[in-house]
């Protein structure tokens, strides 16, 4: 029975990153809307808020699970990529979504990440942020403003896409 249910839920969101991507190839001609708000705990229990970066740096929220190859891939990415983010102003937030704390905690130490891992347990920032599939990337400018939403990373524009949109 659980088998089915992973199964389903796989399915669902294959079908689910098809109609994000038509929703965000539409989004991407509209103008900036305020990133909601979160409150979320890392793996060592520490609370986090999105609004405590607000008018002092750029974020970028990776919405992510252990079990989506996709994401296994571009964590190892991005852990190589984040002292560059960082050394310009972007911190990155990588929300695991719905697994359990000791299973992503595993993940986290076996793949060496030395970027903030948050837990989204309930799914209730995934939701916030209309996450409907993973990997799902969100960039958020100085300001609190969404820049950026996709499925990938821009690596070669976010300097750019927070620069132009007061990041």
């Amino acid at each position: 029975m659980k088998k089915i249910k992973k199964l389903s839920f796989l399915v669902f969101l294959a079908s689910c990153l098809i109609l994000a991507s038509c929703a965000q190839a539409a989004d991407k001609n509209t103008k900036m809307t305020l990133a909601p708000d979160f409150k979320l705990q890392d793996l060592d229990q520490n609370t986090y808020t999105l609004s405590s970066y607000k008018d002092k740096q750029a974020v970028a929220l990776f919405f992510w699970t252990t079990w989506c190859p996709y994401c296994r891939k571009a964590m190892k990415i991005l852990n190589t990529k984040y002292p560059e983010l960082e050394k310009n102003g972007v911190e990155l937030l990588a929300i695991n979504v719905q697994e359990s704390a000791s299973r992503v905690e595993s993940f986290a130490k076996r793949e060496g990440l030395g970027f903030k891992v948050l837990l989204d347990q309930d799914a209730e920032a995934s939701e916030l942020f209309e996450v409907m599939g993973v990997p799902t990337y969100v960039l958020i400018n100085k300001q609190g403003n969404i820049v950026f939403r996709d499925n990938y990373f821009p690596y070669d524009e976010y300097k750019a896409l927070l620069s132009d949109n007061g990041g």
